[in-house]
């Protein structure tokens, strides 16, 4: 127990120094979050907190595996697993480190996910039984590395869908960790333990500059080397304690809440007819901030509820045929009572309700204003008074801001509700303006979560006006014409001689 519990301080500690030293490496980097869009912070956050999690991880891991106390805890073939987890934990901080500082498309990243679960299906975390409680265990035979693949690409997605609140992902995977860990020490399963120790530690660290108001996110190097460790750690321990084997049920009833939201957006998305990896406001989270409670008031909510689901899971890993019977049935009526308190059916409803063309608010009043623009940007005389319009504009159709940037030069016309866009995510639109000599940004909270074609039309005639207005007033941002730059001289006249015979 001395040795886990070292491993545990260890890595809080070196993840509560290494993380401030992330968070300079993000803004020389570049790697930020910018407020706007879906993010829901009032200023620039670091995004490489992932950075901080996987070195304090490393040197932890790598420390603790190479003394001789853990030595006589980690049988040999257990090193194997372990350089199995190090090789297939660094390609998915790898392919996350790279989409936070570059972006990567989606398609790239699943790939990435798969060759990391082929990785540590090689080198031993396998799915090759299912032990379900109250039903038979079975092989899994040759679906065992797709079996595989699917479980570990979905934690890993799972995790990185929950990262949306300041401390909630990394919270999330804390109690998980925790749990995983309680169950392995108990089984006897050292390697498993050891690494969950190893990685609690390691998110503690991360946690206290995570949580609400947070100084940097984890990123998707974090959330995807996070998510990695998890699934592969949960499906080690039949591996390692054969006569005791760990239910599938453990990690799923632990992480219950990203599992759940993940099913949820796909579901969302496929009746929606939208790709499944496109993002969208309807997660759980969203939800909860979307009924007026606070962020913070938020994370905790989740918190408990997946404390909950974490006793409910040890409950089934340790406990008899009708103690197990009685934990499922708790944590179906958690999560069930979770949706339901969410109002998430209601959501859908509200979501068909705009398939069936039903305008949104701000298209209401968008339409009542858009017959009022022209005249009142005609009274305008100058280039500024033009641009000034905008900001009536902004408060006549509730919206949060509009945005006009050129040449790198930003302005910003805020709405009246503009300082409540730290608790509340926001849909955007860009219009090019002159061709692309000028960026104009509609900002607004969106009950749907995307922009109606309606809405997309009336900005659009915004935009017209502007344009119109800001070529009466010969602004400066009008392009030159091409005859004005360059005159073509003047044809000279030509006289013309009758054909010959």
């Amino acid at each position: 127990m001395e040795t886990y519990l070292a491993s545990f301080v260890v890595a809080a500690l070196a993840g509560s120094a290494l993380t401030p030293v992330a968070r300079r490496l993000s803004f020389r980097w570049g790697a930020v979050s910018t407020p706007g869009g879906r993010h829901i912070h009032g200023q620039a956050i670091a995004r490489l907190g992932g950075l901080g999690i996987f070195a304090a991880f490393l040197v932890t891991a790598v420390g603790m595996m190479s003394t001789v106390l853990s030595q006589t805890l980690v049988a040999p073939e257990q090193l194997r697993l372990g350089l199995g987890l190090l090789v297939g934990g660094s390609v998915m901080f790898g392919v996350g480190l790279f989409d936070d500082l570059k972006s990567l498309r989606a398609l790239y990243k699943l790939y990435g996910q798969i060759l990391a679960a082929a990785i540590a299906w090689g080198f031993g975390f396998r799915v090759d039984v299912i032990d379900l409680p109250l039903l038979a265990s079975f092989d899994t035979g040759l679906l065992s590395l797709p079996l595989t693949i699917i479980w570990i690409v979905g934690i890993i997605n799972a995790v990185n869908l929950i990262d949306g609140l300041d401390g909630l992902a990394a919270g999330v995977v804390f109690f998980a960790a925790v749990t995983n860990f309680v169950v392995a020490w108990l089984m006897g399963t050292t390697f498993v333990a050891l690494v969950m120790a190893t990685l609690a530690g390691a998110v503690l660290g991360f946690l206290f500059f995570n949580f609400n108001p947070a100084r940097i996110f984890m990123g998707d190097s974090g959330s995807y080397f996070l998510g990695f460790v998890l699934a592969v750690c949960s499906i080690a321990g039949p591996l390692q304690k054969a006569s005791a084997a760990v239910s599938i049920a453990v990690p799923l009833v632990a992480l219950g809440v990203p599992i759940i939201d993940t099913l949820l957006a796909m579901v969302r998305r496929f009746l929606e007819r939208r790709p499944l990896f496109s993002p969208d406001r309807g997660h759980i989270h969203h939800r909860l901030l979307d009924m007026g409670i606070t962020h913070r008031r938020a994370v905790l909510i989740i918190y408990g509820v997946t404390v909950l689901l974490c006793i409910s899971s040890i409950a089934i890993a340790f406990g008899r045929q009708w103690q197990v019977g009685a934990a499922i049935l708790g944590v179906s009526a958690v999560l069930i009572g979770l949706i339901r308190f969410i109002g998430y059916f209601e959501y859908l409803t509200l979501l068909g309700r705009q398939k069936q063309r039903i305008r949104s608010r701000h298209v209401e009043w968008l339409r009542k204003l858009i017959l009022k623009v022209p005249a009142a940007l005609s009274e305008k005389k100058t280039h500024d008074e033009v641009l000034d319009g905008l900001g009536w504009i902004a408060r006549e159709a509730k919206l949060d801001s509009i945005e006009v940037r050129h040449g790198g030069v930003l302005k910003r016309y805020a709405g009246d509700d503009y300082q409540d866009m730290s608790e509340r995510d926001v849909t955007s639109v860009n219009f090019p303006l002159f061709g692309e000599r000028v960026d104009v940004r509609f900002a607004w909270k969106s009950e749907y979560g995307d922009v109606p074609p309606q809405m997309d039309i009336l900005l659009q005639l915004v935009i017209d006006q502007l344009e119109e207005h800001l070529r009466r007033v010969k602004s400066e941002w009008v392009p030159v014409p091409a005859s004005s730059e360059s005159p073509v001289p003047s044809p000279q006249p030509q006289t013309l001689k009758p054909a010959q015979s």
